[in-house]
Formats: C-alpha cells, sequence, structure tokens
C-alpha cells in the first residue's frame, strides 16, 4: 500500500524553502505526501507539486491558548482521519502541537525536527517554564525521535533525559542545491560589498553590525558599502521597525533592499556575508554563502560556529560585540587574498557538508530507522 508521510510546520513559506526537496524525494519514491501548514499565500505552489494541502491556522510566533487549541484540534482530527505512516513536525510550535496531535491519536512514528532552540524556550520566565513543561509532556517517551541542526542543540537535549540517545540525530541544516548556487568567485567593484542576509531582528546582530559600520564610517566610507537583504516588520518580538532601520541608513554606506525572493544575485554581487546572529539552528543564508564561495564573519555561538572554520574561511567572534565585529570587517577589507581563500574554502566545505543530497539521503535514513524499530 502507498505510504503516508505527514509535515506539520508553522507556514508554508518556510516549507518551500527549507523542507520542499524532502517531500518532493517521498513523492518520487511513492509516498503520498501531506502539509499541515498556515496557508499565506502558497498553497497552490505545493498543490501544484503533488502536496496535499491542509490549512492549519497557526500563529507564527504569539502563545494564544485559544488559537493554539484550534491548531491541535485541526491536527488532531486530519491525523486521524489520514492515519499517517510518518509524521514529520518542524519547528517547535510544529513539534508541540504536531507530537501531541500525534500522542492523542496513539501514533508512534514521530519525528520532531527542533531547529535551534526558540525564543520561547531561552530565558527564565513564567511562559518558558510553561513551555518547558509543555515541551515534556509532548517529547519526553519511548518512541519519539528527534533531530537537530547542530551539536550543542544535541547535547542540551540529551541533559533533558527526554529521549534516548539512539532517538536523536544530527543533520546540518536543511540542505542546498548545489547547482543552484553555484561557486562564482567576487568581481573587482567601487566598493566592497558587505552583505547582512537575515530579517531586521534584533537578537540577529543587526543593531551591533550597524554600531560595527559607524565605527568603520570615518575610515571606509566611499571604500565598502552594508546592504541589509531581509524583511522588515516581522511579527518576532526582537523586530527592528521600518521607521527605526531607515533612521540608521546611511546614503551610500548603510543600504536596505527588502526582501529578496531570489538571493544568488545577491550573493554573487558581494564580497562578504556577516551574520552576527545570537544563536541560530543552522542559518540558510551562511549555508548559501559558503556554496556561492564567499568569505563569512559570524558569532561563535551554537548553530552558527557550524559555518565557518576560524581562520580557514571566515572569522567568528563574540556574541553583542560590536568592536570584534569591527575587527573582523577591517581585516578582510585589507586583504584580499584572504577573501579569495575563505570563499574556496567556503565553497568545499558546502560540498562536504551542506548539500542537499546529503540531508535527503540522511532525513530518509531516518524514515526507515523509525519504521524499522518502533511499533506503531
Amino acid at each position: 500500500m502507498e505510504k503516508k508521510l505527514v509535515y506539520i510546520v508553522n507556514v508554508d513559506w518556510f516549507f518551500i524553502s527549507h523542507r520542499l526537496p524532502l517531500a518532493i524525494h517521498a513523492i518520487e519514491k511513492g509516498w503520498k505526501v501531506y502539509v499541515f501548514t498556515k496557508d499565506t499565500g502558497k498553497k497552490n505552489d505545493l498543490i501544484n507539486k503533488g502536496i496535499t494541502f491542509v490549512d492549519v491556522p497557526f500563529g507564527r510566533t504569539s502563545i494564544n491558548p485559544i488559537q493554539e487549541l484550534k491548531c491541535l484540534l485541526r491536527i488532531y482530527k486530519n491525523l486521524k482521519l489520514i492515519k499517517p505512516d510518518i509524521i514529520h513536525n518542524i519547528t517547535w510550535k510544529g513539534c508541540l502541537l504536531g507530537g501531541l496531535a500525534a500522542k492523542m491519536v496513539g501514533n508512534h512514528h514521530v519525528i520532531n525536527a527542533l531547529s535551534g532552540l526558540g525564543s520561547m524556550f531561552i530565558g527564565k520566565g513564567v511562559i518558558n517554564q510553561l513551555m518547558g513543561q509543555l515541551a515534556k509532556l509532548t517529547f519526553k517517551d519511548d518512541y519519539s525521535v528527534f533531530i537537530f541542526q547542530n551539536p550543542d542543540d544535541v547535547n542540551w537535549f540529551k541533559g533533558l533525559d527526554y529521549s534516548s540517545e539512539d532517538r536523536i540525530f544530527l543533520i546540518k541544516g536543511s540542505g542546498i542545491d548545489l547547482n543552484d548556487f553555484s561557486y562564482k568567485e567576487a568581481t573587482p567593484k567601487d566598493r566592497l560589498r558587505i552583505l547582512f542576509p537575515a530579517r531586521m531582528l534584533r537578537d540577529k546582530g543587526l543593531l551591533e553590525l550597524i554600531d560595527a559600520f559607524k565605527i568603520l564610517q570615518p575610515k571606509y566610507y566611499g571604500k565598502i558599502e552594508l546592504v541589509l537583504a531581509g524583511s522588515c516588520g516581522d511579527a518576532n518580538k526582537t523586530a527592528v521597525s521600518e521607521v527605526e532601520l531607515k533612521e540608521k541608513l546611511v546614503d551610500g554606506y548603510i543600504s536596505w533592499i527588502g526582501n529578496q525572493k531570489d538571493m544568488y544575485p545577491i550573493y554573487v554581487g558581494s564580497d562578504v556575508v556577516v551574520l552576527p546572529s545570537y544563536r541560530e539552528g543552522l542559518p540558510k543564508s551562511l549555508i548559501e554563502a559558503c556554496a556561492v564561495g564567499r568569505p563569512i564573519i559570524t558569532t561563535d555561538v551554537p548553530g552558527c560556529r557550524e559555518c565557518v572554520d576560524e581562520g580557514i574561511n571566515g572569522y567568528l567572534v563574540p556574541k553583542e560585540s560590536t568592536k570584534e565585529l569591527a575587527c573582523a570587517i577591517e581585516k578582510l577589507i585589507l586583504c584580499p587574498e584572504d577573501r579569495m581563500n575563505f570563499g574556496h574554502a567556503s565553497r568545499l566545505k558546502a560540498e562536504k557538508y551542506f548539500s542537499i543530497e546529503n540531508v535527503i539521503k540522511s532525513t530518509f535514513s531516518i524514515y526507515d530507522y523509525v519504521l524499522t524499530n518502533i511499533e506503531q
């Protein structure tokens, strides 16, 4: 009989950008694939790929008990109807609600892909404690399987003692098509272009990066430029408003180009990629930067450090460190040979660790493990 695979994830665009190749590969192998997610306008894009779409009205970042209960019931009813062979939950909210619903219907073939800790789990407030209790209720059992994107998160989760170690896996990132993001050596231009490819969030290190450029401005105005490529006005609580962001721009020196549907030419047109984030699962933007062959400056924190070998393909700086960030940027400004060598090393790193083929192979080996070793 045709096997059924359900993906549960916050929003449709995130699934398309981070997990669509898995679904396409499953369909090619004869699986019936469902995606439970919020429709933000990408529903038909998924349907046209042969995926059955189930609209679940997730709130992406906010926690509204009534809304979450509605989502939980919607997921439960559809899981009970479909009876999937595997449930693959993605993102913290998808894992929590999808995991709970799976327990309600008695499905034991559950995979939770937890990409980063998530802001709701960091801290010691009442909400953090409640989410911790909900995570324990959802994840502590004898059958759920877990995928993390970096070793720090693996070790953190092992310390919780929710699961046996043989059910905790590491897959570095969501993978990238190395043909779509082919290597392209940076070309000389009037000004060195440094790219920040992320949403305009404080916890991406945006403000420290802007301040670092302000430090460098007297010496390098007209010689370098910072390009901010990402959406503004995000629902995330650390979002920088469009009004605040525009006040920080400097004509001819710091510019904001907004969200870009096709990032490849943006990477190609850049010389250095910088992401001074506070913590990540494993940022796809840095994987893309590696694939295109760009030197990287990022923070020495979980997720980010997985993309940089210090002094080989980039530099690691402490979190929230404006001066150290400015120094690292200046080192690459002054040394074009390092920029070229680091770029070559980035591409080699992408080929070794970050190809979509590796991610698909590793993920489907986990599917086989679940079907073979865990009773339904």
